[in-house]
């Protein structure tokens, strides 16, 4: 499966010797190395002469860069490094010349208009990298026959800008393989793209012109053989042309897309495109440095990884040395230290063995003593060996009593004279201690001066007569030093000679109390073991006495089980024998298993649930207390919801009838609650009547009003007009259910005018109340929201007079071309302008 992205080559063209300026200059002329031109005779093609050197010399087939324009030049261009390959091909009757070939390079680029033909002697462009780690170069150099000579022109055409969209299709082997492409693509949503596969690719073959002046674009082009359809496909219908005219000539004629040297683009179905382009922003240059510049990005990603991981490494190194460096200097300085401390490190040394042959006695001592502990341990082994032996009795005799508080009190005793012993080892440690300082005092102090000053009278006896009289001070002053010192020395002596006779006479004593002690812990020993064989005998009645006291529990916990006993089953039995209740408990086990179906703990059980009763009893009565509590607070809620509702009923009555007086002088208005009774007859009128009744057959409020009359009866709202029914909702409000409780239910009257004097609102919004009411009675709405506008705002919309009459601020809303509405604040003449324009179109 062969997937591969298609870009075109640019396209290199050059003129010959003696060819119109400006000419592009040369800065440099270099041979190739193992890079040659082979020239071939008139008669013969590269064709014919690569199929007559096929068997004899492949290498240079294979190592052929490309060739010329036969029309031109008939010739090719190899690469070898065999000297002995290129002089076979040389003797060919077939190859006139061969000669090194040569690089040019180019200092400028001129871009010139309707240049002289200059398609010969082209030769394939070479890329070189630009660095080992690239494969792709940004800069191109062009090969040329040496024979071109100097004033050669380029020209570069940018194949991409002719087929700028073809560029980027995908060339696949079948499209079997785009098939499978595509549905990855698909399932990873990687976008869109256009395939080309080659076994459906069918490219037509175009006769070009056989002239000079037009040249097939993809004999220009390298491409691998594989894929040549798809360059076929794309540019097989191309030709390059001298100029626009011969381009839309050839166009004509042979049904070709041209491309000028300049650029400009003729296509077979008749488009035109040209003026100047750019050849240094081909798209090809940029896909190719965008790869390069990619390649080199992930060389030197590659390569800043590894830095950053040498530079962690050598961090780690430097810290690592560093540590090195810090242990090393410590080190040093602690040399340094001992250095500084060998000095005195002689006398240390001196006073070290001193210690050490105190170390010596003591460890000596401490011999004696574990050696007296061996023979101390020996005796108490023996003593438990016998003890082993000895039968084990029921219990202590009086005189062993006597005889282990006898022994105890000895005990005491002796722990006294060791005690005291321990006193006088203690003394006599500090006395040692006090010869060892001493000693290290006189060896370390003392006799270190008295040498000093031996060494400086020795010094001192060398001395010259002429130093005699200024040094006579300084050796009076030593003399006398000298023997304060001397003395100190005897006094010292003398202190460590009596010390030395106290510590002997101490170190005798001590020995006599060690005698008694040896003597005291033999004692002890023996005394140790009575006391053990008695703890033992101790320790086999507490265990028994342990046991009785787990069958006593046993026991209770089984008495327990059988329920209640009376009082007297608890001392009846005490002084029997125990054989003798074994037996009767027996005989009482065998008597009870008649009985295994009974249940043991009935009487307790009974005991229980009379408690019980008693309690839920009590419980009851405290409920019940409960319950009459809540229900007489129930009756009084009751009683302060009814007188609420029926002041708030006669409140809103009352107000009702103040304000419809002011809307209709001449009539008049009531609020009527409906009871039960109502909705059955309906003819009920006496508002006392309602009110004596329970609230919980009131079932609404009704409304009758009278527009003529004081003493008329009235009509209920179902039997006024359209204008009449406006009128009372204006003085009424509308009617809401409120809340239920139990059965009864309860319309709350919301009021515009009547119940804004019970719970005025901050402001009220009206939309065309008056529409359908009486000149009259808009008169008398206007005049009673404007009473009333002194503690509430209303605002309210109207297409009538009456209301602009008692207004404070006018709004109108207008209407442009666009039906667009908007609000703008106008004047009362301008408002009243309107609603009579409004008025004379109805």
């Amino acid at each position: 499966m062969i997937v591969l992205r298609l870009f075109a080559l640019a396209l290199l063209t050059s003129s010959g010797n003696g060819l119109a300026l400006p000419s592009v200059p040369f800065t440099g002329f270099e041979p190739t190395s193992q890079s040659f031109i082979v020239k071939l005779k008139p008669g013969h093609s590269c064709q014919s002469h690569f199929s007559r050197i096929k068997g004899s010399l492949r290498k240079v087939e294979s190592s052929r860069a490309t060739h010329f324009d036969s029309r031109i030049f008939n010739g090719y261009a190899i690469k070898l490094d065999d000297q002995a390959t290129l002089k076979s091909l040389s003797l060919l009757d077939s190859v006139e010349y061969i000669e090194p070939d040569a690089i040019f390079s180019v200092t400028s680029l001129v871009q010139q208009t309707n240049a002289p033909w200059g398609l010969h002697v082209i030769t394939q462009s070479v890329t070189f990298p630009v660095s080992n780690e690239s494969s792709e170069a940004l800069n191109y150099v062009y090969e040329y026959d040496s024979s071109a000579g100097q004033g050669v022109d380029i020209y570069i055409l940018d194949s991409g800008s002719l087929r700028s969209i073809s560029l980027f299709h995908v060339v696949v082997d079948t499209d079997a393989t785009a098939q499978k492409v595509l549905e990855v693509l698909q399932r990873e949503k990687s976008g869109r793209v256009t395939f080309m596969p080659l076994n459906r690719l069918k490219p037509k073959s175009v006769p070009f012109p056989q002239a000079p002046d037009a040249l097939p674009l993809i004999d220009r082009l390298q491409f691998d053989p594989l894929h040549r359809r798809a360059f076929e496909q794309v540019f097989g219908k191309t030709a390059v042309c001298e100029n626009l005219q011969v381009a839309a000539a050839y166009v004509r004629s042979h049904g070709l897309n041209t491309i000028t040297l300049e650029g400009d683009k003729v296509d077979r179905k008749g488009a035109l495109t040209g003026g100047y382009h750019d050849v240094r922003r081909s798209r090809i240059e940029t896909i190719r440095a965008v790869k390069h510049w990619t390649h080199k990005y992930e060389a030197d990603s590659k390569i800043l990884a590894e830095i950053k991981a040498q530079d962690a490494q050598l961090e780690q190194e430097i810290t690592k040395l560093t540590g090195e460096i810090q242990v090393l200097t410590s080190k040093r300085a602690q040399a340094q230290a001992t250095r500084a401390g060998l000095a005195d490190e002689a006398y240390a040394l001196d006073a070290e063995k001193a210690q050490l042959t105190l170390r010596i006695e003591q460890l000596e001592r401490a011999k004696a003593e574990q050696e007296a502990d061996t023979r101390d341990m020996m005796l108490r082994r023996e003593a438990y060996e016998a003890e082993m032996k000895t039968p084990l009795a029921a219990g202590l005799s009086q005189e062993e009593i006597d005889e282990m508080e006898e022994l105890g009190r000895q005990a005491d005793a002796r722990k006294k004279a060791l005690l005291e012993v321990g006193k006088r080892k203690t003394e006599v440690s500090d006395i040692a201690n006090l010869k060892n300082m001493l000693e290290i005092e006189l060896s370390e102090s003392l006799r270190r001066k008295r040498d000093e000053l031996r060494t400086k009278l020795d010094s001192l006896a060398h001395v010259d007569t002429d130093d005699l009289e200024s040094t006579g001070a300084d050796l009076a002053a030593k003399t006398q030093e000298l023997e304060a010192l001397n003395d100190s020395i005897t006094a010292l002596q003398d202190r460590i000679a009596e010390t030395e006779a106290e510590h002997d006479k101490l170190t005798s004593e001590m020995n006599k109390l060690m005698a008694q002690v040896e003597k005291l812990q033999t004692q002890q020993v023996e005394d140790s073991r009575g006391i053990s064989r008695q703890q033992k005998s101790t320790e086999r009645y507490l265990t028994k006495r342990q046991v009785m006291l787990t069958r006593k529990d046993e026991c209770n916990t089984k008495i327990r089980d059988l329920g209640v006993l009376p009082e007297e089953a608890y001392e009846k039995y005490v002084n029997d024998r125990v054989e003798k209740l074994v037996k009767r408990l027996h005989n009482a086990k065998e008597s009870l298993k008649k009985f295994a179906h009974v249940n043991k703990k009935a009487f307790e059980q009974y005991t229980n649930f009379t408690k019980q009763r008693e309690q839920f009893i009590k419980r009851r009565e405290d409920l019940d207390e409960s319950a009459k509590s809540i229900e007489e607070l129930i009756e009084s809620l009751d009683r302060q919801k009814d007188e609420a509702i029926e002041r708030t009923f006669k409140q809103v009555s009352k107000n009702f009838e103040e304000v419809f007086e002011k809307l209709v002088p001449a009539g008049r208005g009531r609020l009527i609650m409906q009871k039960r009774l109502d909705m059955d007859q309906d003819d009920e009128d006496d508002e006392e009547a309602g009110q004596q009744s329970s609230i919980d057959n009131y079932t609404g409020v009704s409304i009758k009003v009278s527009f003529n009359s004081k003493v008329d009866e009235g009509l209920r709202i179902q039997q006024l007009s359209g204008g009449q029914k406006s009128l009372v909702a204006l003085a009424t409000g509308m009617l809401k259910q409120s809340q239920t409780l139990g059965l009864w239910l309860m319309y709350a009257l919301y009021q515009v005018f009547a119940i804004q004097k019970c719970d005025p609102a901050p402001f009220y919004l009206f939309d065309e109340i008056d529409a359908n009411l009486d000149a009259q009675y808009r008169t008398a709405v206007a005049s009673m929201i404007h009473a009333l506008s002194s503690n509430a705002q209303f605002i309210t919309t109207t297409f009538r007079p009456e209301m602009l009459v008692r207004a404070d601020k006018f709004y109108g809303v207008l209407f442009n071309n666009q039906k667009i509405s908007s609000i703008r604040s106008i004047t009362r003449e301008e408002a009243q302008e309107f609603v009579e324009q409004e008025t004379a179109a109805q």
